[in-house]
């Protein structure tokens, strides 16, 4: 006997959709006219693609614009292993039965949410391919298994991310599926507007906080000549939080960034001696 789940975890758990509203308003500082676009593409049924650096606060702007629009947001993270499957659903045995399990694409779109599928480019190539019906101006989801084919309501809202500084030949999104997606550029804020969020985020006082923003810059100075991405904004954070909790900023800067960065050890010394010329 076959039974359909629609909404339903591994385990059998009922899923209600209140569980993936964004309740609280997110902290996000905008850069531009990103919510304004986010929001004029959502109104036109359009998807959406993020791209810009890791720790620039693509996801974080995500949960804000599902706040915003008061829609339910599902975020997927994206790995060599996901599969098709993994997005659309797939048979389980569970307590004698054969059940079908709905994966998190197909959820969103019954209960007329934010699917935001991050680093889209880590997932396998069939995972692209079954997001095109979704993305164009049929915005249906085929289910191949069981014959079904979901029609996504007019709230439900495909969004994309990838960071374009690891692209590769191999890594790469095809044209046929970025055609799809209105792009919306993120890269690290301005020094002012960065050492305000790492203030807000923080708690860390404003002068260091800049102070610590102006080393985040040094080292995205070495992206290319050592580095393959500099100190982000998500990394900083982190800096100034081991600072509020009295570690010193060197030892701060040293574990959440130089570390986290690189495991050269020529390069974390290069990186190491920036922050103390700062933090003295």
């Amino acid at each position: 006997m076959q039974k359909l789940i629609p909404g339903t975890t591994l385990d059998g758990r009922t899923l209600k959709t209140e569980e993936f509203i964004v309740r609280d308003e997110p902290y996000y500082e905008p850069q531009g006219a990103e919510i304004e676009l986010f929001h004029a593409a959502y109104t036109n049924q359009i998807p959406v693609l993020l791209k810009g650096p890791t720790g620039c606060g693509k996801t974080r702007f995500m949960e804000h614009m599902a706040w915003r629009l008061r829609r339910p947001l599902i975020t997927v993270s994206c790995h060599d292993d996901l599969t098709a499957s993994d997005l659309v659903g797939r048979y389980l045995l569970m307590e004698g039965e054969t059940r079908w399990v709905n994966g998190p694409l197909a959820r969103a779109v019954q209960i007329g949410g934010i699917c935001y599928l991050d680093e889209i480019v880590e997932a396998r190539k069939d995972t692209t391919v079954v997001i095109h019906p979704l993305a164009d101006d049929r915005r249906v989801l085929p289910m191949e298994k069981t014959g079904e084919l979901l029609k996504a309501p007019a709230e439900f809202c495909l969004a994309i991310s990838y960071n374009p500084g690891y692209q590769s030949v191999l890594k790469d999104l095809k044209h046929s599926t970025r055609q799809r997606f209105v792009a919306i550029e993120f890269d690290y804020p301005p020094a002012d507007l960065e050492t305000t969020i790492v203030v807000r985020e923080s708690g860390l006082a404003e002068d260091i906080a800049a102070r610590l923003v102006k080393f985040g810059g040094m080292t995205r100075n070495l992206k290319g000549s050592g580095l393959d991405e500099g100190a982000s904004t998500r990394l900083l954070v982190h800096a100034a939080k081991l600072m509020v909790s009295k570690v010193s900023p060197r030892t701060a800067c040293r574990g959440a960034v130089s570390e986290a960065l690189t495991d050269d050890p020529d390069m974390r010394a290069a990186i190491n001696e920036l922050s103390s010329s700062l933090f003295a």
